[in-house]
This record gives C-alpha cells, structure tokens and sequence, in this order.
C-alpha cells in the first residue's frame, strides 16, 4: 500500500510517523495485524457559508463507519468549500484551488485511497481533476439536492425560478411583499440546486464515469438512503484499494464519451461542456467543442427537467436516477419511460441540448444550450449593445434611454476566464423597457458563463475573451451582429481587427487571482491552468515524494 512508504521500516522516521498516527487515536503498529490497515482520507467541504455543502458532515460519518467496517483506518480532513451563492466574484475563480490543495494533500499525506464528500457547483470538478492526477482508489460522495419549496402555489425550481420571478419584479407584476416573501421561500433547506443546475449536472456526471456508487447522484438532501451509501461508500473504498481499482480506468476515452450522451440527453449545464474538458486534460485527453456538438445533434433531450422542461431533480428522484436515465437511453425507440424521462422517439424538445458556433466573433468557439434557447432567435441579425463590464450592464440595462429594441444583440464583455474569472453573468436580464412590452428572450453573447439553471438564446464561453484580446473586445453597439447556430457561425460585419480593444480593468495586484490570471487556460480547454495539464505521457505518471525528516 501506498501508506507503507511512511509507516514501514525501524527507522526514526517510519517511527515517528506511526506514533503520530497514535497519538491521534489511529493505530498502525509495525508488524501487527493493524499494519495491514489502509488509510482512508475523508476530504469534506462541509462550512456554515455553502448552504448546499453544509450537511455533509452527516455523511462524512457515515463513510467513516463503512471503512472501519471494511478493515480501514479513516482519516478525515476539511478542505476549501466552494459555495457557488456566497463566493465572489464566482467559485470557478477557487475551482482549481480546490483541485490543487486536494491533489497535494493527497501528495504530502500517506493516504491509500480518498473519498471525497461535496456538493456544490465547482466542488465535484475540482475533485474529479485532482482525482484524475493523483490517480490512486477514490470514490466521491455528493450531498443531494434541497426539497423544492412552494411559491403561490408553485414548487420553486431552485435558480430557474427566481430568474424569472426577478423579471417579473422588474416588470412590475410582482409586488414588494411577494418579493419579501420568495426571500423566505428561497431561505429553506440545504442542499444542491433542485433543478439541472451545475451540481445535479456534475453529480450526475461523476456517477456516469463511475466515480460514485450507482443511484446516489439524484437524492435529496438528508435523505436515509443518502447515508446508507455513504456508508456503502466507505466500505467499497477499502475493496477497491485491494482490488487496485484507480480512476484511470474509468477516466477513459470511452467514459467521456458516455459522459457526453448523458450530458446532452439530461439537457445539461453548459459548464459541465467547461469542467468535463478540464477533467479530461488531466488524463492527457482532449475532448474539442466539435465533440459536444456531434454527440447531442445525435442524442435527444429525454429528461423533462427545469430549465429545459418543468421538472425537478425530486421527480428524476423518484423515476430511479441516473440509472433510469441510462436504462432510457439503452432502450429502444418508443421504450416507455417513467416520468420525468421521455421517449427517445418523442423528446422533450427538437432540439440538440447544445451547439457550438464559431466565426469572426468567436475563433475557437462558443456554446449555446440550444435546448432551453427560443427556436425563433437560434437564426437571428440584429444590432449590438455592448457593455464592457457587469457594472457598465446593470446600469444601463434599466434606463429608458437605452438604445434597444427585441432586434437587438445584447454582448457582455471582460467576464473571461483570465478577465473576471468567468462568472455567470451571460444571461443578461433583458432591459426594463422591453420587459413592460412582453419581450421575454433575445440573443445574448458572453465571454462568461451562465448557471446551469438559466435560459434563454445565450451565447456563451466565446473563446478566445475579451481580456486577451479576444474580438468581443472590439464589437461596439451598433455593429451587426449574424447569429445561426444551425449552420455553427456568429459574426459581426465590422472590421473588428482594426479597432483597439476594450480590456477589463485588473483590479487584483496580489494574491490568488494574480496567479489565476497568469495561468488560466481559456474555455475550450477547460479552464485549468497551463502547469496542471500533462503535456507529455510521462507527465501522467504523479510525482510521489522524497519520504524523510520534514
């Protein structure tokens, strides 16, 4: 085992590391039958700032009997939690932090396998790729979905719904009192989003590449089975330190392209498009936009869930989870399926869950999530309104004086990866004004990213971004802009190499987002860093360290 590098042998060193083990009431005594132990790390985002991670610890308890049941010794530890509502400017600035201080712990500690407990957002990315390069035995455990609550009547679909209930807001069709009172309503229970949101997309991803137990992506938060196998989870750990079982069996080829038609079929979030390309980076693979696009133009849309359908994560729940899903999509043409799965032959919309376009706006691509975009606007010309920052956005998006109309092409600029972090800010409320005329979608375009919980005709992640040089930083309002995302093209009609760019303003001098900005990589390539991906297959292989006095 990989453990024994530290605890094995008569010398000081071996010594000291045993009674350190002992001293914490862990017992791997040289020579006797507890040698034969592994060590099992328990990494857990659990924190009082991430509502959708803050049951974990329950979990992490459960994991904790599995392995001592197995014949394992586990150590748990806390790790970074991302909280995709607390965290500014976005957690995706903190996802590759995470990834790093879970690989290296996994480096610097004798730990023979992990399971790693999270929930929200940008946690199971980040351990998807540190478990990709540190590639020893691991299992993740995700923390489920939060029980919708009701609205006027309506079960609230988490993120989707105060989307458009703040339309309404501005609208005014939606009073102060009610607005108060959806605060309450949005305030109960901890959990993941409760739509196909990021974390339910992640979740769901994460088992498809057999990285957590079957049937335990899409379960509610707190939920008895949920500890149950918790609790299978760490007492399969231990199995597969025996058996050698190592995520670089499943992070294959052949494992992303599952992940891809499950992806498309589910109608799920454009960033797993972001976070699966950076998982697979690590093991040395490239999954190119052009891969998504021909995987969902031949995949339909089979989950009718928010926001593509009307859904939620309790209905796919109760349908039997991902495992339904695959049964579903196995079966053939006109198979019944339990609701919310649809036929292959009747999907829930016509259509791909997503397309890719590319063009003078655009050079290495961009992703629409077709599936939940308006038919009528996926071919669309019309005028730009640019705004070159999200403070320039939301205040001009209100004012009267606003030049636009439902023609127009509303273009939010610098949110990039290396310029803000790429927040999810590429849904853009539509103006005020055109709200009060019953205007309800029009064509966005962004450098930055949209939660999986949004909708609407947006072009995302244009690749390269604005704070590179990239051409959203030349468009200005009033440039015509060509939309038609069945033939794969957006452009603008002005000469934009002529015109110097609008850069966003660097407003970090220090500290984490310094480095972020110096190594990110852009969207297509998964938003890593330049330093973590192997460029070499000798690079593959995780560096393990020099074992002596610290």
């Amino acid at each position: 085992m990989r453990s024994e590098a530290w605890l094995a042998g008569d010398d000081e060193v071996a010594l000291n590391h045993r009674a350190a083990l002992r001293a914490a009431g862990f017992r791997r005594a040289r020579g006797s039958r507890s040698s034969s132990r592994p060590l099992i790390g328990i990494a857990c985002t659990a924190s009082d700032l991430n509502r959708c991670d803050r049951g974990l610890s329950a979990l992490a308890a459960a994991v904790r009997r599995g392995v001592l049941a197995a014949g394992g010794l586990p150590l748990e530890f806390p790790v970074m939690s991302l909280s995709e509502d607390l965290m500014k400017p976005t957690a995706m600035l903190y996802r590759n932090l995470l990834a790093i201080e879970v690989e290296e712990t996994i480096r610097s500690q004798p730990l023979d396998a992990i399971v790693a407990l999270g929930n929200c957002d940008k946690t199971v990315p980040a351990y998807l790729m540190a478990l990709a390069s540190a590639d020893i035995p691991a299992l993740i455990v995700t923390g489920g979905y939060r029980v919708p609550a009701s609205f006027n009547g309506e079960r609230l679909g988490s993120g989707t719904a105060l989307w458009r209930l703040y339309d309404e807001r501005r609208a005014g069709s939606l009073s102060s009192g009610e607005w108060a009172r959806l605060e309450t309503c949005l305030g109960r229970g901890l959990g993941a989003c409760n739509t196909m949101g990021t974390a339910s997309t992640m979740a769901i991803m994460a088992e498809t590449l057999g990285m957590t137990l079957p049937g335990s992506a899409v379960l509610a938060s707190g939920s008895a089975v949920q500890l149950s196998l918790a609790e299978e989870a760490g007492r399969r750990i231990v199995g597969l330190v025996r058996d050698g079982v190592r995520p670089s069996s499943l992070l294959t080829a052949s494992g992303f392209e599952r992940a891809m038609t499950v992806l498309a079929a589910i109608g799920g979030s454009t960033n797993a498009i972001i976070h699966l390309c950076a998982v697979a980076g690590r093991r040395g693979l490239s999954l190119p936009l052009s891969s998504f696009a021909a995987v969902a133009a031949r995949t339909p849309v089979m989950l009718d869930v928010a926001p593509v359908g009307t859904g939620l994560m309790d209905d796919l729940a109760r349908a039997g989870g991902v495992p339904a899903v695959l049964n579903a999509l196995a079966a053939p043409a006109g198979a019944p399926v339990r609701w919310p799965l649809v036929s292959s032959s009747r999907p829930v919309t016509s259509r791909p869950a997503f397309m890719v376009v590319h063009g003078n706006l655009a050079p290495d691509g961009a992703v629409i999530k077709a599936a939940a975009a308006s038919s009528s606007l996926l071919r669309h010309r019309g005028p730009a309104v640019v705004f070159h920052s999200y403070e320039e956005m939301r205040a001009r998006i209100d004012d009267p004086a606003l030049d636009v109309t439902p023609d127009s092409v509303l273009a939010l600029a610098g949110c990039g990866p290396a310029g803000m972090a790429m927040p999810e800010w590429g849904n853009i409320p539509i103006p005020a004004k055109l709200l009060g005329q019953g205007v309800t979608d029009m064509v966005r375009i962004t450098d930055g990213r949209m939660s999986g919980t949004g909708f609407g005709t947006v072009v995302l992640h244009v690749a390269p971004e604005s704070a590179v040089g990239g051409p959203l930083s030349r468009l200005r309002d009033g440039d015509m802009v060509s939309l038609d995302a069945h033939e794969g093209s957006l452009s603008a009609s002005a000469d934009l190499a002529g015109r110097e760019p609008v850069l966003p303003v660097v407003r970090d001098r220090r500290g984490w987002p310094v480095l972020h900005r110096m190594h990110v990589l852009q969207a297509p390539e998964g938003c890593d860093y330049d330093f973590l991906r192997p460029r070499t297959p000798e690079e593959l292989t995780f560096a393990e360290p020099v074992i002596g006095r610290s």
